[in-house]
């Protein structure tokens, strides 16, 4: 509770915490606690000692707005005072703080009032409402706005449900522009009364809503006090419209071309950003499932009023924004249907009449369009879902208000306070005394003001104020806004809280013009002035006007004016009756709901930062009948917590309740408060729960507390410090344990692992010597490693010692038995790779000395191609250390020294051709040899290790030609070009 509940929680309740932070949140707030009291005040007023002093109620107030603390409690009505000015504390993070938290447990905040309806109403499965209440320019819209953010962030999120969300947080924007309006008091003034209801399913998701709207200020529309102006939606068109669509709807961007938007003389407000305004309303408008031929037909008649206001009764009337022919709209202006028997006739309007009948009609536009689009509102909000839903309601409503004029508006304002604070009182004491009761408590009766006599005196039968106007309204004759006063006099004039300038003494009479009464309110005396009161109450429409509306092609009209809606000669009811019915069923609605309320007071008239204006506060808290809840509250007690709450936070002040009880909470609570010497008087034993009937009782206890808690705190840590070192002890043992075990192991596994290398080694060296005994042995188990060793040996000290040039053969490091064909692969690599396409394919088979025996140096089967038609010729080509011979079975077909060889020419393709070219100075050569090889690079690098100085000089003399190209399949023909045509893969 407040202050004195303590922000400071108790272990207990802070779970998520480590020992060591419970005990520096407790050690922090400690310090500051004790002089907080002083500092900001009183965090619920049902804890101050003074409690039936206003001026102890406004100083708290004061102190606490001072600091910026701008709630504070009454029990769990929450007073909110406007700060005129951004203050962090709606951020995400502070929603987060307030959900799902005690109410009393943190400082007071709409998001603590917010989140325990919402818990109460899903614990207790029923409904709910919140009644925000406030003079204009309190902030009872904002207070608003903030209970759905917390709710729309609060509840669990799906597309659907955030789509429902969407739509109740948009629909506000679009209420204001249609329904608020700036005033002498407020720039941001609500027009009519707004109740909603927000529907949640059993887990606790936003699933609808529903909203009822009360009385419209629509006389705004065609008329503003000096100072004021029209609703936003107007100024918002004009100033923010788009070009394209003021053109259609003729419109200029000028609202001083409009007379229904400058009799206030103020269409420019620099608080106000009607451009900035029009851009949130049409996205608004969109979201709450708007189409857009409903959103141009919407434009199109708030258009179409402006233009209204404009007619002169010439034949400048624009009816097409109404669909509405220009001749019908303009006869419907300016002539009354009058019905004699069976006939007809349309008798012309006086100036006066015509005039009349033309603001009728604007503002009957304007109100029923209104209503047409909060039931469009209602109807994206529906919740299709048929399943039982709870729902927590929230009423922004017009707060009392007392102008320099009051007129007809202000007196169905202020008769609604009337009817509200009857509710409230009547619902607050309903709610104590049932408490009292099931506690079994002696319920105290309370003083309190019983604004009862103030609601009949308006709407008792046929005495009320209210049935003496519909009486004046209705009958015939010449009835006037003076012949209503005369009759409120000769009626009531005798009641004590109704006097007018006639009933009035002398020094009142000063006071008191002759057209004006005054009512002795609850909240104050509020004088009102008659003029107006007869036409405001009657808002009538001619029929020949409703029967022009029913001609518009206009779809929204034409469902405000429907054909279906009977056209009864019977004067429809007035305002004012329309009004207290709606009242009446509001009530009704509010009585079948817990209540929760967020009282909203306004601290200066400037609406000025910091400054705190004593008389109008004064005069606030009492209107708003803070006092009478407060008395209602105390009850004669202060304070009142379950035996388990308040056993939980002070048993460390009682040696047998501490640190543990073992009985009944209630045992433990009467054995505390015995300890600490309450006296009978002070408190009383309900069932579940102590009262205390002092505040000065309950400061004693916590006081003592908070001296408590510093001996409690170090003993704490005192604890905590010898836990957290035993702890750390036995962590750091735990650890060495550990390494030391890890270091054994190691040291185990690397002893084993040297044993295991000695072994290893023997067994290395034994297969070693076996490998060399064996070494020239063909390759097997007993020789592999050892010649892998060997062929390892000689690649390394090759790297190091690589000759220039494939031709220095004696500069090659000699290579052991196994690596010989590893040189002349070498060799081959250097000669032919990259510069031939077979040549990745050659190296994977193995060179062999020679192809055919004998002692030849080489040797190798070849396929010769005649010189003339390229016949192939099987031959065997020999290699020996003088010359190259071409051999046919033991005979020798041609000889070619090495002399007279003057170089091969391989292609690059896959073919297996050489062509050995050969001087022709010896008439025994017969010229350039065409082979073909399948052991090509082993031939050619064998010829290039025998013959080590071959020239590569082209001699001219007769010519060949061989043509080389790649094809599908491997084939060698004469071309028909006579060369010899080689086709490799």
């Amino acid at each position: 509770n407040c202050f004195l509940q303590c922000r400071l929680s108790c272990l207990a309740l802070l779970p998520l915490l480590t020992l060591e932070e419970r005990c520096n949140r407790i050690l922090r707030n400690m310090e500051a606690s004790l002089t907080a009291r002083d500092r900001v005040g009183i965090q619920d007023f049902v804890l101050l000692d003074t409690y039936t002093s206003e001026t102890a109620c406004l100083d708290n107030l004061r102190k606490r707005f001072h600091e910026n603390l701008i709630y504070t409690y009454i029990g769990t009505l929450l007073v909110s005072v406007n700060p005129y000015k951004e203050l962090d504390i709606y951020s995400k993070k502070q929603m987060d703080t307030y959900m799902g938290v005690n109410f009393f447990e943190l400082p007071p905040h709409i998001y603590a009032l917010a989140d325990n309806a919402f818990r109460t109403m899903m614990s207790e499965f029923n409904n709910h409402f919140i009644l925000i209440s406030g003079e204009s320019g309190a902030g009872k819209t904002e207070a608003s706005k903030k209970i759905l953010q917390f709710y729309a962030v609060s509840c669990p999120s799906t597309k659907v449900l955030n789509n429902v969300r969407d739509r109740l947080l948009l629909s506000n924007p679009v209420l204001e522009a249609f329904g608020n309006a700036k005033t002498l008091k407020n720039d941001n003034s609500s027009r009519f009364g707004k109740y909603m209801d927000i529907q949640f399913d059993h887990q606790g998701g936003a699933v609808g809503g529903h909203i009822l709207s009360y009385l419209l200020e629509k006389s705004r529309v065609v008329h503003q006090n000096h100072g004021e102006r029209n609703f936003h939606i107007f100024y918002q068109l004009v100033e923010g419209g788009e070009e394209d669509l003021l053109r259609w709807l003729g419109l200029e961007r000028n609202c001083k071309h409009y007379r229904y938007l400058v009799q206030g003389n103020c269409a420019k407000v620099s608080s106000i950003n009607d451009k900035s305004d029009w851009k949130t309303v049409r996205k608004a408008l969109s979201v709450i499932d708007l189409s857009e031929s409903d959103i141009e037909n919407l434009f199109g008649i708030i258009a179409s009023v402006l233009h209204m206001g404009n007619i002169k009764f010439e034949a400048d009337a624009r009816g097409y924004l109404l669909g509405i022919p220009n001749q019908v709209l303009q006869q419907g202006l300016t002539h009354r249907k009058i019905e004699a028997k069976s006939e007809e006739v349309f008798s012309p309007f006086s100036v006066d009449h015509a005039v009349y009948a033309r603001d009728a009609l604007a503002k009957a536009i304007y109100g029923r369009t209104f209503s047409w689009l909060v039931n469009k509102i209602n109807e994206s909000l529906a919740n299709m879902d048929s399943s039982r839903k709870t729902v927590i309601g929230l009423l922004d409503i017009y707060g009392f208000e007392v102008f320099s004029v009051n007129s007809f508006e202000q007196f169905c304002i202020n008769y609604c306070n009337e009817k509200l604070q009857q509710l409230f009182i009547e619902l607050t004491l309903k709610s104590e005394q049932e408490e009292y009761e099931m506690e079994g408590i002696e319920w105290e009766p309370v003083p309190y003001f019983n604004n009862k006599i103030i609601c009949d005196l308006v709407e008792e039968k046929f005495r009320g104020i209210i049935s003496l106007l519909d009486e004046e309204c209705l009958r015939p004759g010449e009835a006037t806004d003076l012949t209503f006063l005369e009759k409120m006099e000769d009626k009531i004039g005798g009641h004590p809280h109704f006097v007018t300038h006639k009933l009035a003494d002398q020094k009142t009479r000063k006071t008191l013009k002759r057209g004006d009464f005054r009512l002795l309110h609850y909240a104050g005396e509020v004088t009102y002035c008659v003029v107006g009161f007869l036409d405001k109450n009657n808002d009538l429409l001619y029929r020949n006007g409703k029967e022009v509306m029913r001609q518009s092609k206009n779809a929204i009209i034409k469902h405000c004016f429907p054909s279906t809606e009977p056209d009864s000669k019977r004067r429809p009811e007035t305002v004012v009756t329309q009004f207290k019915n709606s009242l009446v069923g509001l009530t009704e609605i509010l009585m079948m709901k817990e209540p929760w309320y967020v009282r909203c007071i306004k601290p200066n008239e400037a609406k000025q930062p910091g400054h705190f204006d004593d008389v109008l506060v004064r005069h606030q808290v009492k209107y708003l009948g803070l006092m009478e809840h407060l008395r209602v509250r105390r009850a004669g007690f202060a304070y009142r917590r379950k035996y388990e709450v308040f056993l939980q936070r002070y048993k460390p002040l009682c040696p047998d309740t501490w640190p543990n009880w073992k009985g009944t909470a209630a045992e433990g609570v009467r054995c505390l408060i015995k300890h600490l010497g309450y006296k009978s008087d002070e408190y009383k034993m309900g069932r579940t729960k102590i009262f205390i009937r002092h505040p000065r009782t309950l400061f004693a206890t916590e006081d003592a507390f908070q001296v408590c808690k510093h001996k409690l705190a170090t003993r704490i840590q005192a604890k905590y410090k010898g836990y957290k070192v035993k702890g750390d002890y036995l962590k750091q043992r735990e650890a060495a344990t550990k390494i030391e075990t890890c270091w054994r192991g190691m040291m185990a596994r690397r002893e084993r692992q040297r044993r295991a290398w000695a072994v290893t080694d023997l067994l290395i060296c034994s297969r070693f010597i076996k490998g060399f005994m064996n070494r020239h042995q063909p390759a097997c188990t007993d020789n592999s490693e050892y010649l892998a060793f060997v062929r390892h040996s000689y690649l390394t000290r090759l790297k190091e010692n690589l000759p220039k040039t494939i031709l220095e053969k004696d500069s090659w490091l000699t290579p052991p038995p196994i690596l010989q064909e590893l040189l002349l692969k070498a060799q081959t690599s250097a000669l032919f790779k990259g510069k031939k396409e077979n040549y990745p394919f050659s190296v994977c088979r193995p060179f062999a000395d020679t192809r055919i025996s004998g002692p030849p140096q080489y040797s190798v089967p070849v396929v010769k191609y005649d010189r003339n038609g390229f016949r192939p010729r099987l031959r065997q080509l020999i290699f020996t250390q003088e010359a190259a011979y071409l051999v046919e079975e033991a005979k020798i077909k041609q000889r070619i020294d090495y002399s007279s060889l003057k170089g091969v020419s391989v292609s690059n393709l896959s073919d297996n051709f050489l062509i050995l070219h050969v001087t022709c100075d010896d008439s025994k050569q017969k010229g350039d040899l065409v082979l073909q090889c399948d052991f090509l690079f082993e031939a050619l690098t064998k010829l290039s290790v025998i013959v080590n100085n071959v020239r590569f000089d082209i001699q001219p003399g007769r010519e060949g030609f061989v043509d080389f190209k790649s094809g599908q399949e491997s084939m060698v023909y004469r071309a028909k070009n006579g060369h010899l045509m080689v086709v490799s893969l």
